[in-house]
């Protein structure tokens, strides 16, 4: 992961192209965010940077982490995130990051936690076919179906069942910037990203291009 910014999804729109044509794009919020630590070889391992996005009140940080922010002589931030640079020394402690280390055409890689659906039956959580309702079928059209097999007597663990869906880290790749408006720092992604509006993600340049 060469470079990255934290931002909140606002929401889906369409632009027009220069042959005129509808883009549907979604709408991000990237940044600002600001650079909280640096990461060395010498020190850590490895090279990356910490950045954060987001005032938080003072108050509700704990001991630890405003130690790290004062350290750092930044605010306090809701978000925090590290990435891997291409060249660290480029950049220091208190940095501002903005949209504008992206630009249209580019690829990138989205991560956002999906939407929750609660509990779901299995033809909601797996696209299960549902059951004939003729024929004294009766009131289990949307159920499951045979689980077991005769010989263990049990049920194999990993079966699709209903249960627990959405609210997972997921990632969409290879998605291609429309446009970035440098000046109110929003970018607009070419589809759909995962996640509610106002749901945090990351955008980085995309590992399979």
């Amino acid at each position: 992961m060469k470079k990255g910014l934290i931002g909140k999804k606002i929401g889906m729109t369409q632009i027009f192209d220069e042959k005129g044509n509808v883009v549907p794009v979604t709408v991000v919020e990237a940044g600002p965010n600001v650079i909280v630590q640096k990461k060395t070889i010498e020190n850590d391992g490895y090279e990356a940077v910490q950045v954060g996005f987001g005032d938080q009140k003072v108050a509700r940080v704990n001991k630890p982490m405003k130690g790290h922010f004062d350290k750092s002589g930044v605010a306090p931030k809701k978000v925090l995130k590290e990435f891997r640079l291409e060249n660290i020394a480029d950049v220091n402690v208190g940095d501002i990051l903005k949209a504008d280390i992206f630009e249209a055409g580019e690829k990138v890689d989205v991560i956002g936690t999906s939407k929750g659906h609660g509990t779901a039956g299995a033809i909601k959580r797996w696209n299960f076919a549902r059951l004939r309702e003729s024929h004294g079928t009766g009131p289990v059209a949307r159920h499951t179906g045979s689980l077991g097999v005769i010989d263990p007597a049990r049920i194999f663990k990993g079966k699709k069942m209903a249960g627990h869906y959405g609210v997972d880290r997921t990632t969409v790749q290879n998605l291609t910037i429309a446009k970035v408006d440098v000046e109110n720092n929003l970018i607009a992604v070419k589809g759909a990203i995962p996640g509610p509006k106002g749901g945090i993600v990351v955008i980085a340049n995309a590992k399979k291009a």
